[in-house]
């Protein structure tokens, strides 16, 4: 899939990159996003609006890369028999993310921060 992020890209070097990529991404779906590796109490990412928060950013080989913390929802996965007694109320969840932006093509991919 080739996500491209034409707007960060284009406020890159000014005060208003951070909020533009914020919104950028919280404009995707959940599912677009690796949050599946970032999981802690749930067992299945919800497909629910997702909160960024840019941390920090850089230019290195023609590539902007972002560090951003994502907060989203998951849930636990039980096996939904009227006696299961896995909650089934949302999880708050909390990740970072490399967010990797191509400065000639506007695409961009995400990686695991650890």
């Amino acid at each position: 899939m080739n996500l491209l992020l034409p707007a960060s890209l284009h406020a890159w070097g000014d005060d208003a990159f951070p909020q533009t990529l914020k919104r950028e991404l919280e404009a995707l779906d959940a599912g677009t996003l690796p949050l599946q590796q970032g999981l802690t109490s749930g067992s299945a990412v919800l497909d629910m609006p997702i909160q960024v928060m840019p941390l920090g950013a850089s230019e290195e080989d023609g590539r902007i890369r972002a560090r951003v913390g994502v907060f989203f929802a998951s849930v636990i996965a039980g096996c939904n028999c009227a006696d299961d007694p896995t909650p089934v109320e949302p999880q708050n969840e909390y990740c970072e993310l490399w967010v990797v932006i191509d400065r000639g093509t506007a695409e961009a991919w995400f990686e695991p921060a650890s």
